[in-house]
């Protein structure tokens, strides 16, 4: 029943999306108007603007915060005005527009609203360059996006309290394409999947369980079109990894999967096109292992697992829009770093799939240990690709909060993938969708930083004290995955070299 009430949620998001050119229309219960003023609607919205105008001589701070304003001559008999805030400030960009959608759906759910039909206003404010807005395309795509996150449910609560599950029954948008409502579609049933491995809790989202998810989200309906392989830790294939599983690994409903995903466009050409290979963190639960988290820092650590879970979902996407002229493998680790009698320690020396010898310093750092091996094999598999890209995706990273606080993304390339220009590349699509990133440089610190220090040793897994606080806590992980995994020895210094991005 659970994974049939999930299929039918993600399936509602197919028919609670719709573009429409009605501004009124039978069974709406709401406008949700998206502008950074109640002024120079143009002429399409004159009848909101004159609602709002009269509103206004009641309430003169109405665009100061988000108000119901009644609107008796049409269907849906109110307005819901969510302001952005002005637009031509240094430091606006689209996640003004997309956090105004997303409290508007906030507030249409809890007086009840069920069907909403969605109003991205002019935005007069924006600036004549456009700066990080980009095109009307992505201005109206990051406010839909902005109001689906709205109205997600989480998978917990649709499974345990089924009344609850459904927030809104209908979006509709004013003005849209159809095309982009069904690329707005297709991103948001990805992120369904996303968030529902990312945010569940370690049990409901342990690794056995989040296999049987993708097969059921990924497998079974895209079998055509995703190849999906889920397989337990190899301790052979994935030494690094299998020591982060260990510990878990003798309780059955916690063993770790390898879970790999194939997405090939059929008129995908090797000789030319991009296969791009995604290598996720997807730790179930952290709980530091024998370097055990203290002091209350374990709560919410089943959030470890968002770079797998991210990759997990983008597949769905792909699977819905079927891009062209691409390939994409997805690499994901979804191991519990659990502590116990069989857990792996500090000083312990595993000599990972690239067979570089690795002392472990701090059990802690078991992201890089989980995805080091897996980004061994995607650079197996892209040294006989002809323009292969390769990306490591973490979560939880405490320096990269301190470093740029929440809510920021930190992309980081070796010496090809700047020259491609690729963090420029994320930073801009991060810009179109709201979803700002920050771009940090791996330096010859974090590489001296990570070498052996005696001869036991050719890596060291982590600098041996000040864990989030100390220096280039973020940057000098994605030394340590080059160099455990091999992939150091293709910078740009070799005759095969390749682009990688963490």
């Amino acid at each position: 029943w659970q994974l049939l009430h999930f299929t039918e949620y993600t399936s509602r998001i197919m028919s609670f999306l719709r573009a429409t050119k009605l501004l009124s229309e039978k069974g709406n219960d709401a406008i949700l108007l998206v502008n950074d003023s109640i002024a120079k609607l143009g002429s399409d919205l004159t009848s909101l603007e004159e609602a709002l105008a009269a509103f206004n001589e009641v309430n003169p701070k109405l665009e100061s915060d988000i108000n119901v304003v009644p609107f008796p001559q049409n269907e849906a008999k109110r307005i819901i005005f969510a302001p952005t805030g002005k637009l031509n400030t240094d430091f606006s960009d689209n996640r003004n527009i997309a956090d105004a959608a997303c409290n508007g759906i906030k507030k249409a759910n809890s007086l009840g609203l069920k069907n909403l039909l969605l109003v991205v206003g002019p935005l007069t404010s924006l600036p004549r360059s456009r700066g990080t807005f980009t095109s009307r395309e992505n201005i109206e795509l990051s406010a839909i996006l902005g109001a689906c996150y709205g109205a997600y449910t989480p998978i917990e609560v649709r499974e345990q309290v089924p009344s609850r599950a459904v927030k809104i029954d209908s979006l509709k948008v004013f003005g849209a394409s159809e095309k982009l409502v069904s690329v707005a579609s297709a991103v948001e049933q990805g992120r369904i999947i996303t968030r529902d491995i990312h945010g569940s809790d370690p049990e409901r989202m342990a690794a056995p369980r989040i296999a049987q998810y993708i097969e059921e989200q990924l497998g079974k309906p895209h079998k055509n079109v995703v190849q999906v392989q889920i397989d337990p830790v190899d301790e052979k294939k994935h030494p690094l990894m299998a020591a982060v599983d260990r510990a878990a690994s003798v309780i059955e409903r916690h063993r770790g999967r390898v879970v790999r995903l194939t997405y090939q466009s059929a008129d995908f050409d090797a000789d030319k096109d991009e296969t791009i290979y995604l290598v996720g963190k997807g730790i179930t639960y952290d709980t530091g292992g024998a370097d055990v988290k203290v002091g209350g820092m374990m709560a919410g650590m089943h959030r470890d697992k968002g770079g797998a879970s991210a990759t997990t979902g983008f597949f769905k996407t792909l699977a819905l829009l079927m891009p062209s002229h691409l390939k994409v493998v997805g690499l994901c680790a979804y191991v519990r770093n659990s502590i116990g009698e069989n857990s792996y320690v500090a000083d312990e020396i595993i000599t990972s799939r690239a067979g570089k010898r690795v002392r472990v310093v701090n059990t802690d750092a078991e992201g890089r240990m989980a995805m080091a091996d897996l980004l061994c094999e995607a650079k197996e598999q892209a040294l006989k690709d002809k323009n292969p890209r390769l990306f490591t995706i973490a979560t939880l990273t405490g320096h990269v909060i301190r470093t740029y606080g929440l809510n920021y993304t930190a992309a980081m390339s070796n010496g090809l993938g700047c020259e491609l220009g690729l963090p420029q590349l994320l930073q801009k699509a991060g810009n179109n969708l709201a979803e700002p990133i920050e771009i940090s440089t791996i330096r010859k610190e974090d590489v001296e930083l990570h070498t052996g220090k005696t001869e036991y040793e050719d890596v060291l897994q982590h600098n041996s004290g000040g864990g989030p606080f100390a220096s280039r806590g973020h940057q000098s992980p994605a030394a340590f995955l080059q160099m455990a995994s091999g992939l150091i020895d293709h910078g740009l210094d070799s005759s095969t070299p390749l682009a990688y991005t963490h």
